[in-house]
């Protein structure tokens, strides 16, 4: 047996640095790093107002409503959809699926594709 066996300096890298479980964006840490701010609390008070309005809709005038947007517009209304799917409140999940439906309907598959690669969020 070599006598180096139990001499830890031939290890030069760090492999506790390749965690998976410490892995940190590139892009988020050149954020935190700026002193970017977190989360707009006017986008989320705006997030919020959208959901209350989507909920307060009777299920007879949705179609309706979808019916009157344009593409960007059925795009937009997918992005507050799915942003309503990440943080559920009472009842709210029952109703988007509602505006979901509507908003495929006229949409389409593309207004899905569009939303989910979309580089800008709501």
């Amino acid at each position: 047996m070599a006598r180096n066996t139990l001499s830890s300096r031939f290890r030069r890298v760090d492999i506790d640095e390749f965690d998976e479980n410490k892995f940190v964006d590139e892009q988020e840490e050149a954020a935190a790093a700026a002193g970017e701010p977190g989360p707009d609390p006017n986008e989320e008070r705006a997030q919020g107002v959208v959901l209350k309005v989507l909920t307060n809709f009777k299920s007879s005038e949705i179609e309706q409503a979808v019916q009157s947007l344009d593409r960007n517009g059925i795009d937009l209304l997918m992005k507050y959809i799915y942003k309503g799917f990440e943080k559920p409140t009472e009842n709210s999940s029952a109703v988007l699926l509602q505006w979901h439906e509507k908003a495929l309907a006229v949409g389409g598959l593309g207004s899905i594709i569009r939303v989910l690669t979309a580089r800008k969020t709501v």
